[in-house]
């Protein structure tokens, strides 16, 4: 039995914060976006942007101080005082003016969005064929299952959608694919061995994005995740039944 893009609500297991949710900033690094700061720490990007005070295309800098708290507002600015005029100074010799510090460095890259062409409707699907040998579970902070397959078995668009990250640059996840399917849920698919895709690219439901066979530890298998308004929820309350 399959689900479409809005299942009834799935029950979202209540689990103790990860130990980086107790952090209340970040700073910004290179080549960091924030969609990826966002899914390391399991915020909605939106929200996690409305609070930095950050609008599309979602630019930050190296070095950038963001909070995490998705609950706080972006402070309100308030009308300027009035400025009185001061004095005017003596021109300053250019040799001995001060130089305007450096400009700030842009370390991000617009956040890809969802296409107008992109179905409305649409069912989830198995990322790849094989037994679930690992489980969801709330008590161990395992946020997704695991899938045996075997070394160079296709993985599969869940649902049709864009990518919205594809790369290595994520601690714990090897070669990753995440593609965001609506404004709710984002699918990802971790240790791959190698990788069809590149962010920005719209993939249709069962569209070959990769292939299994990336983690040296056991080539055979395939991290997936669904997360819904960037919180991990039980996969297999979503997938159709085997």
């Amino acid at each position: 039995m399959s689900s479409c893009h809005a299942p009834p609500p799935a029950p979202v297991d209540q689990r103790p914060p990860p130990p980086s949710q107790k952090i209340n900033f970040h700073v910004v690094s290179s080549d960091e976006t924030l969609f990826a700061i966002a899914w390391r720490y399991e915020k909605d990007l939106e929200k996690l942007a409305r609070a930095n005070g950050l609008s599309p295309p979602y630019t930050i800098y190296r070095g950038q101080r963001l909070t995490l708290d998705t609950n706080r507002l972006p402070p309100v600015v308030s009308a300027a005082p009035p400025v009185k005029k001061q004095p005017k100074k003596a021109a300053v010799p250019a040799s001995t003016e001060k130089k305007a510090s450096p400009s700030p460095v842009k370390v991000t890259k617009p956040a890809p969005t969802l296409p107008e062409s992109l179905p409305s409707v649409w069912r989830w699907q198995w990322p790849t064929q094989g037994r679930v040998a690992r489980y969801f579970n709330s008590t161990e902070l395992f946020k997704g299952i695991d899938i045996e397959s075997h070394s160079g078995q296709a993985v599969v668009a869940a649902a049709p959608g864009v990518v919205v990250y594809s790369g290595s640059g994520l601690r714990g996840y090897g070669e990753l694919i995440i593609v965001k399917h609506s404004e709710e849920f984002l699918s990802a698919y971790a240790h791959s061995r190698q990788i069809f895709v590149k962010e920005g690219q719209m993939v249709k439901g069962g569209e070959k994005i990769a292939e299994v066979g990336g983690d040296p530890a056991n080539s055979k298998r395939l991290y997936f995740e669904i997360r819904q308004k960037g919180k991990p929820v039980n996969p297999l309350n979503f997938l159709p039944r085997k």
